[in-house]
């Protein structure tokens, strides 16, 4: 995924953000691209006494490598004087661009946007980071603080009269201009973004947006704040060790060590993922405890307290509808839509139309398939959604003989990073890797490597940030630190977040194979990032539309399974033996397995999204399981055992995240990574060629040309949906 920033920046005058693993970025009106890294131990704990003599940091650019984050110098005391300063020198720089008396022209009107909120931009990049993976209450305070007042400086932009006037008689002169095609593509951006945010409003109206676009900015950080707490607070407190039988040791262990964290020494504390599922429910062999562990995901912000979101997404949705009315558009899912590649709510329903029959259809035979397992057993019951996982791998074992506790030793997180992730890109792109543990980082478990380009001249940094913390947001994601423009000189420093569990002390990290397609798909955005190679930041790397932005991330899990590749990483971590011939040949023939399950889940979260903003401007607050369960029967979706992958009261990507009316775009990008990936087989497969022509017509090219044209010219034509539905196992 690629999380949006929840700040306002400046150069961003166009936006974007990518999101979580093999399923999981927003274009707001305002946002830059997605940020979301941890924090230094060093900085939370430098906040509580700051020394007289300190000196802010943030207010100058960085003299690390790359500009990089000075974590070992930056404390949480830092970031709000950054952002109230930042957002005060943006407001001046704007103000002389709009009150200039010279005739517009390209320079002194876009570009100047473009050189505008520096400080702003460099404090939010990494306050985000913090708040995202790494925060802290003082952060979280911070946050609720700047962000009403971040969506007031936004409109101040946006919603500048005499600025607009001058971006739009550039625009209406566009074709005399004679811009080369970058710089073309940035005033029509810049133009449509302005005009998106409400630039053509009558004064009258834009006061109302003004209000509505600050309420939103704050019920949305404090829904992720509020999450926060309901998944920590939700996690399932375990008494006795036997209640666990069936996890395997190290995942025992980490919930032993949860335990002490809380202060619950003899207890055993399983966390939660942000999921509906959770992974421990696969080995959980007490059936009451599992329903426990699932009802504890389910609810974990329904209970009616100080962690219930209801009430805000709510009001969030009512919002969103009255924005959209006011900019002209029938409801929020079609303002949103209206810049993106599927350009209306119809179309994005459509496409899953095609996909929801067969994915239904699926899923019940599959849930046939695990009924019949529990009647052999002589259980008693009928399958569940807290069944599912735990019966879906004895049917896994009893159709192809695969067990996950044969898989995961061969899949040690270091030699997955070093030997498979890294491996593909060097194959596909000559880079290579290098550990610098000279430079800062927020938080211990963080890694940084220098990343060099196939002439060997550095290029970029890599950021790491693979173990769970309570303290961080749930899933996995990737954003800059630095994002890279010619403009300013700047290369890309980038990083990738997940919540991996941490092994015990001395204990190898193993993952299952899906952790190992996260490490694949966030590396994909992180690619995007890397080779940026475009003159403007606002165009630069992932700043691309919602349904795109996914497409680089979910294409580089192909990777995860491409047998030269494959056969480099999956190596036993005691032995270093390669997987046996067998387990390898399970795995490819199980790649279908459960499919009809995880696309199900998949779909009807998106459809619950698209459903949430489609209300209409003026409608009532509404009952949110009502709305939820009548939503997903409208859609076909009436498998009680399938839940939605994220219930409407935790789906942080559409109420925190940016992915608003947008999380169909997993589905799409799917589409196109099938779609991409079949030129591949066609011309070659894994090969330093191929992987050139990819990174020259798509992951270097940002947002710079019209995204269905720069599809096109990569492979030949439109996209077709047909090598999905067989990738999946669908037709």
């Amino acid at each position: 995924m690629l999380k949006v920033r929840s700040l306002v920046i400046a150069t961003s005058i166009a936006l974007t953000a990518a999101c979580s693993s093999s399923n999981d970025a927003e274009k707001s009106a305002a946002p830059a691209p997605a940020s979301t890294a941890p924090a230094p131990a060093a900085t939370t704990a430098a906040s509580a006494a700051v020394p007289a003599s300190h000196v802010n940091p943030l207010l100058t650019p960085s003299e690390l490598p790359f500009q990089a984050p000075p974590f070992d110098k930056i404390v949480d005391a830092d970031f709000q004087p950054a952002i109230e300063e930042g957002m005060k020198q943006q407001l001046a720089e704007v103000e002389a661009i709009a009150n200039a008396t010279d005739e517009p022209s390209f320079d002194n009107t876009i570009v100047a946007l473009e050189k505008s909120g520096v400080l702003l931009k460099r404090a939010e990049n990494v306050f985000s980071a913090l708040t995202g993976a790494n925060t802290n209450d003082t952060l979280q305070k911070v946050d609720e603080d700047e962000s009403p007042k971040l969506a007031a400086h936004s409109d101040a932009i946006y919603l500048n009269d005499k600025l607009f006037k001058r971006v739009e008689a550039l625009h209406d002169e566009r074709d005399s201009l004679k811009l080369d095609p970058e710089s073309a593509r940035l005033l029509q951006v810049t133009y449509d973004d302005f005009v998106h945010a409400g630039a053509k409003l009558s004064e009258a109206d834009k006061t109302k947006l003004k209000d509505l676009n600050k309420e939103e900015s704050t019920l949305s950080t404090k829904f992720t704040n509020v999450l926060l707490a309901a998944t920590k607070a939700g996690a399932l407190v375990v008494d006795d060790k036997k209640s666990l039988d069936g996890m395997s040791d190290a995942d025992v262990e980490a919930a032993s060590a949860a335990a002490k964290d809380r202060k619950l020494d003899g207890k055993y504390v399983v966390t939660l993922q942000n999921t509906t599922q959770q992974p421990a429910l696969q080995g959980m062999n007490d059936r009451d405890t599992r329903e426990k562990l699932f009802k504890a995901s389910f609810d974990r912000a329904e209970h009616g307290d100080a962690n219930d979101t209801r009430e805000i997404i709510t009001r969030i949705a009512q919002v969103r509808a009255d924005r959209a009315k006011l900019l002209g558009f029938p409801n929020y899912a079609a303002w949103k839509l209206d810049d993106q590649m599927a350009k209306t709510p119809a179309a994005a329903e459509k496409f899953m139309e095609r996909l929801a029959p067969a994915a239904v259809a699926r899923a019940t035979a599959e849930s046939k398939d695990i009924q019949q397992v529990i009647d052999q057993e002589k259980g008693g019951f009928q399958v569940q959604a807290w069944d599912w996982d735990h019966y879906a791998e004895k049917v896994r074992k009893a159709k192809y003989d695969l067990d996950e506790a044969q898989i995961k030793p061969y899949f040690e997180l270091d030699n997955v990073l070093q030997n498979g992730v890294f491996y593909a890109a060097n194959q596909l792109y000559g880079l290579t890797f290098k550990e610098r543990k000279d430079i800062p980082v927020y938080q211990p478990d963080v890694r940084v490597f220098e990343v060099f380009d196939k002439d060997g001249t550095s290029m970029a940094l890599f950021y790491c940030d693979y173990f769970k913390r309570d303290n961080k947001n749930g899933g996995a994601w990737m954003s800059n630190f630095v994002d890279q423009s010619k403009l300013f000189g700047l290369k890309p420093v980038v990083y990738n977040v997940a919540n991996f569990t941490k092994p015990a002390a001395g204990q190898p990290a193993l993952l299952s194979f899906d952790d190992v397609t996260t490490m694949f798909h966030e590396f994909g955005h992180a690619l995007h990032g890397m080779f940026a190679a475009t003159q403007y930041p606002s165009l630069s790397g992932a700043n691309t539309a919602r349904d795109f932005v996914e497409f680089p991330s979910q294409f580089n899990e192909q990777w995860a399974s491409d047998p030269k590749v494959f056969a480099n990483y999956a190596k036993h971590y005691q032995t270093g033996a390669p997987m046996p011939d067998e387990l390898v040949a399970k795995i490819k023939k199980a790649k279908s397995f459960n499919q009809g399950y995880a696309m199900s889940e998949l779909i009807s979260a998106a459809l619950l999204d698209m459903q949430w903003h489609m209300i209409a401007p003026g409608a009532p607050k509404q009952d949110v399981d009502a709305f939820e369960a009548n939503a997903l029967k409208k859609a076909g979706f009436t498998l009680a055992q399938v839940p939605p992958r994220y219930r409407s009261s935790y789906f942080q990507h559409i109420w925190g995240n940016g992915y608003a009316a947008g999380y169909y775009a997993y589905l799409w990008t799917q589409m196109l990574d099938s779609d991409a990936f079949e030129w591949f087989k066609e011309h070659g497969g894994l090969t330093r060629e191929n992987g050139q022509i990819f990174r020259d017509k798509i992951l270097s090219r940002g947002n710079t040309e019209e995204l269905g044209k720069l599809y096109r010219d990569f492979r030949g034509k439109d996209p077709s949906i047909e090598p999905m539905l067989k990738d999946r196992g669908l037709k």
